[in-house]
């Protein structure tokens, strides 16, 4: 499909001027009222386990939501999104990745950008124990990369319920986004990222000796380093670009089945323009890609707006 050349975002509010400052100020202050969970505990086909949260309206339509790096069904992207489709009659399943709905996942791997068998299986279950028409998958950041990745790899064999798909600031080339994350620039997002993941780690090495040296983190120069010593070995990649390779979703979107939209960010600072593939989605029959001038990392405030810009796009467009 053509990129959408026009966004219909019309900006955020004037005080926030740049992109850190859209990507920061509704991280730390927005709150969406209103919204409330049924949780339900999945076990996985592994023995470990993922807490699902439920809006349930006994509808026959289901949004699956993914959150981002060390988020969770409870940030304000998620609830936002889960409140404006439960508004419209959709069930929604907010799931939370393995060890992020606060209770340390049993197994020794983590979750991470590749990893799609847990979204499979999370689908797999919302199918077998309700009767849904149809599903669309959102996913941010983290979890746009997981959504896209997923829709990619099974390609025509996505059940044929899910009808259309949105991932949002998603990072599509993680070499790329690395790197930035290593600007002066960026040293917030890169410290508070590392800050939560460093603490994992120390629970899994306590839980697990022997399986990570912990004496490496006065090694770490740069995020690479940080997936070389960490990342990779417990996600069960060889290492760094052994993982950048096989979780970046540009490389399996080719094979994209249901409709999709990429939304990003011209000024999201931590996504490069390689996470916005114009050559991909210029000849791709499904992918559409909307990349506004502004609107930060998972941002996309609307002055006077409960709801964000992307929160009201993935509605429309799934819609």
């Amino acid at each position: 499909m053509p990129v959408i050349r026009h966004s219909a975002y019309p900006g955020p509010p004037r005080y926030l001027y740049n992109g850190h400052l859209q990507t920061v100020y509704p991280s730390l202050f927005r709150k969406v009222p209103g919204v409330t969970y049924e949780r339900e505990r999945l076990t996985l086909s592994d023995g470990d386990f993922v807490d699902l949260d439920w809006t349930d309206r006994r509808s026959r339509r289901l949004l699956l939501v993914t959150h981002g790096l060390e988020g969770d069904s409870g940030r304000h992207y998620v609830k936002g999104t889960a409140r404006l489709f439960a508004e419209q009659d959709y069930d929604v399943l907010a799931w939370n990745c393995r060890s992020c709905s606060g209770e340390m996942n049993r197994a020794f791997r983590l979750y991470n950008h590749g990893e799609i068998g847990d979204i499979g299986e999370v689908l797999t279950h919302a199918l077998r124990t309700k009767n849904y028409e149809e599903v669309v998958l959102v996913g941010y950041s983290m979890g746009g990369n997981i959504t896209l990745k997923y829709l990619g790899v099974h390609g025509k064999t996505i059940p044929d319920v899910v009808r259309r798909a949105v991932a949002i600031s998603a990072p599509a080339d993680l070499h790329a986004s690395a790197r930035l994350l290593d600007l002066p620039s960026n040293r917030f997002y890169r410290n508070r990222f590392m800050k939560k993941l460093v603490i994992k780690m120390q629970q899994k090495a306590a839980l697990f000796p022997g399986t990570l040296d912990m004496t490496r983190l006065n090694q770490v120069r740069v995020w690479q380093d940080f997936d070389d010593f960490f990342s990779a070995p417990l996600n069960g990649y060889r290492n760094a670009l052994d993982f950048y390779d096989q979780a970046s979703a540009v490389n399996f979107m080719p094979d994209i089945t249901v409709p999709t939209l990429l939304l990003n960010a011209q000024n999201d600072p931590i996504l490069s323009p390689e996470c916005s593939p114009a050559w991909l989605a210029e000849q791709h029959p499904h992918l559409f890609l909307e990349t506004p001038a502004t609107g930060g990392h998972v941002g996309f405030l609307v002055r006077g707006d409960l709801y964000t810009y992307a929160e009201r796009r993935a509605l429309a467009f799934c819609q």
